[in-house]
């Protein structure tokens, strides 16, 4: 029986050298319990209706089961991948909150170009396009925690993470960090649950059409994302050097 980790009231400030210690380790389900109970109504979660999305969105649910489901739809999302949203929409219940960039793709590109195809165009796009309405969607839903399936093998980044951190003053929690592709191949297994549909196709990870591509074997998830000028989007990294550093610091 996992020992279960002391929670925080919703408004209280999580110290994340006494908690952090206390999560790793724990289930997922005990690490979305908590992060229920200590933050309530304040919680949310994204998801990218990725290759393995249904994990997340199957343990959230089944904890939390109406909470809010970020999406965040660039206009550039593959058909398959509205047609997975729709089928776990509908089979999970989902409490989804769709948020889109303020200008159209159409328009942007007759301003600024395919600027995804070079590293600093690439930032751009991805403040354009993901951070915005991501942090839209924060503030307008009031989140002070948001769960984001995360995993320490997948990035450089991800490997430096914990369970609980302080992202752009607002506690990110990441329930699945510890595990592997194989746990995550397991438990979709177990509870029957679809990979996209594209993973066939050879994708093993999976954004905007223009910057994914299937990999080979023996490639690195992550290789066929960003034509190998970035690992992140930006939605999971700090947006000021001071966020970042809170990362190490005791609390928010």
């Amino acid at each position: 029986m996992p020992q279960r980790v002391p929670t925080m009231t919703a408004s209280a400030t999580v110290q994340l050298d006494q908690v952090n210690p206390r999560l790793d380790g724990q289930p997922a389900e005990e690490i979305i319990r908590w992060a229920s109970e200590s933050f309530g109504g304040g919680l949310a979660m994204t998801s990218s209706f990725g290759a393995q999305s249904a994990v997340m969105l199957h343990l959230a649910t089944r904890v939390v089961p109406d909470i809010p489901v970020i999406l965040i739809d660039t206009g550039y999302l593959f058909a398959e991948t509205y047609q997975f949203v729709s089928q776990l929409t509908d089979r999970l219940k989902l409490n989804l909150k769709v948020y889109s960039p303020r200008i159209m793709p159409a328009r942007y590109e007759a301003l600024h170009g395919r600027t995804w195809e070079y590293a600093e165009g690439l930032d751009h796009y991805h403040e354009v396009f993901k951070v915005e309405p991501l942090q839209r969607a924060l503030e307008e839903l009031d989140v002070k925690a948001w769960l984001a399936g995360l995993r320490a093998e997948q990035t450089d980044h991800r490997a430096t993470l914990r369970p609980v951190e302080v992202q752009d003053g607002v506690y990110k929690v990441h329930p699945i960090l510890r595990w592997s592709r194989k746990n995550v191949g397991e438990y979709l297994a177990k509870h029957e649950l679809p990979y996209h549909p594209l993973v066939e196709k050879g994708y093993a990870s999976i954004g905007d059409t223009h910057s994914t591509r299937p990999i080979t074997e023996g490639q690195d998830e992550r290789e066929g994302r960003f034509s190998g000028l970035a690992q992140e989007c930006g939605i999971h990294l700090p947006q000021t050097k001071a966020e970042d550093d809170s990362r190490m610091s005791s609390g928010l």
